[in-house]
């Protein structure tokens, strides 16, 4: 299984995903990489996310992001 920032660094590598506590607002994912992260977390970790959670607070850091696998029954 993919580590979290791995699959982040997939989808946009030019980041550091660890230096910031607020991905959408720092600029560094956008509403489609949210929707290209949610269908590699999905298929990742074995789970549907569904369209209610797909909000920005749900995927402004990566602690926001595993709070969010862990709802949905992923151990990230």
């Amino acid at each position: 299984m993919k580590s979290l920032l791995a699959i982040l660094n997939e989808i946009r590598p030019e980041f550091d995903f660890t230096r910031s506590n607020d991905f959408v607002a720092d600029g560094m994912l956008d509403s489609f990489d949210v929707v290209t992260l949610v269908s590699a977390l999905d298929k990742a970790y074995g789970i549907s996310i569904n369209g209610a959670d797909i909000v920005p607070e749900n995927f402004k850091n990566v602690r926001a992001i595993e709070a969010l696998l862990r709802k949905h029954g992923a151990e990230p």
